[in-house]
C-alpha cells in the first residue's frame, strides 16, 4: 500500500512538472510570437496552451483520484477528465479558429517574421518541451504515457519551426510562416474535433466499444442456465473505466447453491473486461420484471 502511494506522489509531481514548464513556456510564447510577428509561433502556442489545459487537467485528477466515493460523487470523480476534456476542447476551438482569421489572409499578403527571434524561441521551445518530455518517460502511468506523447508532439513542432526559420535566414519566403501555422492549426483542430466528438458521446452515455457490448452479451449468454437478458448496459465513466448493468433471466428455477454457483461463472467470465463496477440483477423463470414499463 506504501508502494503504490509513494507511485502515485512521485506522478503527480512529475505531471506538475510538465505543467509548470509548459504554462510558463506558452506564455513565453505567445509573447515571442506577436514580437517575432510569426503566425507559426503563435499557432504552436495555441497548442501548447492546449497541452498545458491537459496536463493541468490531469495533475488535478491525479490528486482526485485518491478521494474516496461519497453520497454526491458515487461513483468517484473520474468523472471529471470529460469535463476537462471538453474545456479544452472548446478552449482549442476557440484559440485554432482565431490563428486561422490571423494566417489565411498573410497567404495574399504575407510579411517577413523576424527570423533570429524566431530561430532562438525555436531552440527553446525543443529544450523546454523535450525536458518535460523527459520529465514523463520516468512515470509509468497512462496519465503520463499519454503527456508525454503530446510533448514530444510538440517538440517536432518546433523543429519544423526551427526548419522554416533557417530556410527564411537564407530564403525571404515571408509565405513559409503563415503555410505552417495553418499546417499546425488543422493538425489541432482534426485531434480536437475528434476527441470532442468522443467526449460528448460518453457525456450522452453512449456505449463506448460497441464490439466489447456484443462480446460481454455472448459471455452471459453462454450460461446454461440463462435464457435471456435485458436491460443490459454499458456505459464509460471517463473514457478508460466503464460499468456494466444487466438483467440476467433464468430458464428454471434454482437452489441457493445453484445461484451461487452461477454468479461465480458470470463474474468470472467478466473478468476480462476489467469493469469498475457491475450489477447483474438475476430474474427467475416466470418472475415479472420490476422495470418492465420502463423497457425500451
Amino acid at each position: 500500500m506504501h508502494n503504490h502511494s509513494h507511485s502515485d506522489n512521485s506522478a503527480s509531481k512529475r505531471i506538475g512538472w510538465a505543467f509548470f514548464l509548459n504554462v510558463v513556456f506558452t506564455i513565453i510564447e505567445f509573447i515571442g510570437g506577436w514580437l517575432t510577428n510569426s503566425t507559426a509561433i503563435m499557432a504552436d502556442a495555441v497548442h501548447d496552451l492546449g497541452d498545458s489545459l491537459s496536463i493541468g487537467t490531469a495533475w488535478g485528477l491525479n490528486k482526485l483520484s485518491d478521494k474516496e466515493a461519497n453520497n454526491t460523487f458515487s461513483y468517484g470523480f473520474k468523472r471529471f477528465s470529460l469535463l476537462g476534456a471538453l474545456i479544452n476542447g472548446l478552449v482549442l476551438t476557440t484559440g485554432s479558429i482565431w490563428i486561422l482569421f490571423e494566417a489565411i489572409p498573410r497567404l495574399s499578403a504575407p510579411e517577413m517574421p523576424q527570423v533570429e527571434g524566431m530561430f532562438l524561441l525555436s531552440i527553446f521551445g525543443i529544450l523546454v518541451n523535450g525536458f518535460a518530455a523527459y520529465k514523463l518517460s520516468g512515470g509509468s502511468s497512462l496519465n503520463e504515457r499519454v503527456l508525454n506523447w503530446h510533448l514530444m508532439e510538440d517538440v517536432l513542432g518546433w523543429v519544423a519551426v526551427l526548419i522554416v526559420s533557417i530556410v527564411l535566414m537564407f530564403k525571404p519566403w515571408a509565405i513559409l510562416d503563415p503555410i505552417l501555422s495553418i499546417g499546425f492549426t488543422l493538425f489541432i483542430m482534426f485531434n480536437v474535433i475528434r476527441n470532442l466528438k468522443e467526449t460528448v458521446l460518453l457525456f450522452l452515455q453512449a456505449t463506448p466499444d460497441a464490439k466489447q457490448m456484443e462480446a460481454v452479451r455472448k459471455v452471459l449468454m453462454s450460461n446454461d442456465d440463462v435464457s435471456n437478458i435485458h436491460h443490459f448496459h454499458i456505459w464509460s465513466l471517463d473514457g478508460e473505466h466503464s460499468v456494466m448493468t444487466a438483467h440476467v433471466e433464468l430458464k428454471l428455477d434454482v437452489t441457493v447453491s445453484q445461484l451461487k454457483t452461477l454468479k461465480d461463472e458470470l463474474r468470472h467470465g467478466l473478468d476480462e473486461f476489467d469493469f469498475v463496477h457491475t450489477t447483474i440483477e438475476i430474474e427467475f423463470a416466470n418472475e415479472d420484471c420490476r422495470d418492465e414499463q420502463t423497457t425500451l
